[in-house]
């Protein structure tokens, strides 16, 4: 390889202080015997397979909000696809400006900068892109660790991942646009991976894969497997800019199928049965009245999640 039996050693040693257990046979050299739970460039990047999305990865110990960090990415010019993660978060963001509880070394705080040219109205569905991928990769490694009897995740409309009726992982996406031209995307998500407590005001909501299982799981190996089938699933949005090719399988994730769920709009609130979604990602309630309405807008809340009665 061209690099000296001293040059190797130094590297062996920076990646001892990362985590990874390394064991060293004299005159044979050294072979990985453990692999910490880390979230950098070099461990997300050395199991992906994808064309786009996360080929460009840059890790940070600490950032205010992946978000953040990816829009201003965009403004230097990083590509379409650039996957932005951090261990911790000081300003994590939820929908609504609520915040979103990032310690280190638990979760996953990942965003993805994307430079769509479609037409701005239907940036809101790659929100529920971006659901259903994680939510396939979630169930993904689950089944591979767990066989068949594996818990599932399912999807909240709009934009939750729920696990045995508590929150799994939250999405926001936020846009910077012309009137008719699209500058960049940013959608996030943070994903409750190995966190074994919550803060009390949102334990009695909120689980993670740990808490669910009692098994902790590679926080890169999940994050590479997110990438995979949101690129599968945004270039099938592609081909159409809408959900036409994807609403039967969103549909048989969505917890909110059949349930009783109350509508919050501003100034406004009714209750019906959520039916499904329409091709636009509209969330299709049904009135006591028999009227079905498309909700596109506006805070859905669904009985017997989240705590909700």
């Amino acid at each position: 390889m061209g690099v000296s039996r001293t040059a190797v050693w130094k590297v062996i040693g920076q990646l001892k202080e990362e985590g990874y257990e390394i064991e060293g046979v004299k005159n044979r050299g050294y072979h990985i015997t453990s692999i910490p739970d880390v979230m950098t460039e070099a461990e997300i990047g050395s199991r992906l397979h994808t064309k786009v999305m996360g080929r460009c990865c840059i890790c940070y110990e600490e950032t205010d909000s992946t978000n953040t960090r990816a829009k201003r990415l965009a403004d230097e010019g990083k590509p379409h696809g650039t996957l932005v993660c951090a261990e911790a978060q000081t300003g994590g963001k939820g929908r609504r400006g609520r915040s979103w509880s990032s310690p280190p070394g638990e979760a996953i705080y990942m965003s993805l900068l994307l430079k769509p040219r479609i037409d701005p109205v239907h940036t809101s569905m790659l929100t529920l892109v971006m659901g259903l991928a994680a939510a396939r990769a979630c169930n993904k490694v689950l089944k591979h660790r767990l066989g068949e009897k594996a818990v599932k995740v399912q999807v909240k409309w709009p934009n939750d991942l729920v696990l045995e009726g508590r929150k799994l992982a939250g999405i926001l996406t936020e846009l910077s646009t012309e009137v008719d031209y699209i500058n960049h995307i940013v959608t996030g998500i943070g994903i409750n991976v190995n966190t074994a407590a919550f803060p009390k005001e949102i334990e009695s909501t909120a689980s993670s894969l740990y808490l669910a299982t009692g098994k902790t799981f590679s926080r890169a190996e999940l994050t590479v497997c997110c990438m995979e089938e949101f690129e599968n699933c945004y270039e099938t949005f592609l081909r159409t800019e809408d959900l036409s090719a994807l609403k039967e399988e969103y549909e048989s994730l969505l917890v909110n199928k059949g349930r009783q769920v109350q509508v919050l709009e501003p100034g406004h609130a009714y209750t019906g049965r959520a039916l499904g979604i329409n091709e636009n990602g509209e969330l299709l309630v049904e009135r006591e009245d028999g009227q079905v309405l498309p909700v596109y807008a506006g805070e859905v809340s669904v009985r017997g999640i989240y705590g909700y009665v």
